[in-house]
C-alpha cells in the first residue's frame, strides 16, 4: 500500500468537504498550523531545559562531593 493516487484524494476531499463544509476547512488548517508551530516550540524549549539541566549537574555533583567530604569520617568504634 503506497500513496494514494488522483482519484482516491478527490475522494477524501470531497468526503471532508461534505463533513466540514467549504467554510470551515481553512479554519481547520489554521488551527492545525498553529498545533504544528506550538508544538514545535515546545520541542525546541525541552531540548533547551535538557541542555541547561545537563550543564548544571556536574556542578551539583561536585557540590555534593565536597560537602560529605567535609564531614568527620566514623570510625569503627565509633560505631
Amino acid at each position: 500500500m503506497g500513496m494514494p493516487g488522483g482519484q482516491e484524494l478527490l475522494i477524501i476531499l470531497a468526503i471532508v468537504v461534505l463533513l466540514f463544509g467549504a467554510k470551515k476547512i481553512p479554519e481547520l488548517a489554521k488551527g492545525l498550523g498553529k498545533g504544528i508551530k506550538n508544538f514545535k516550540a515546545e520541542m525546541k524549549n525541552d531540548d533547551e531545559e535538557i541542555k541547561t539541566a545537563s550543564t548544571e549537574a556536574p556542578k551539583k555533583v561536585e557540590s555534593e562531593k565536597e560537602s560529605t567530604e567535609k564531614e568527620t569520617p566514623k570510625t569503627t568504634e565509633q560505631a
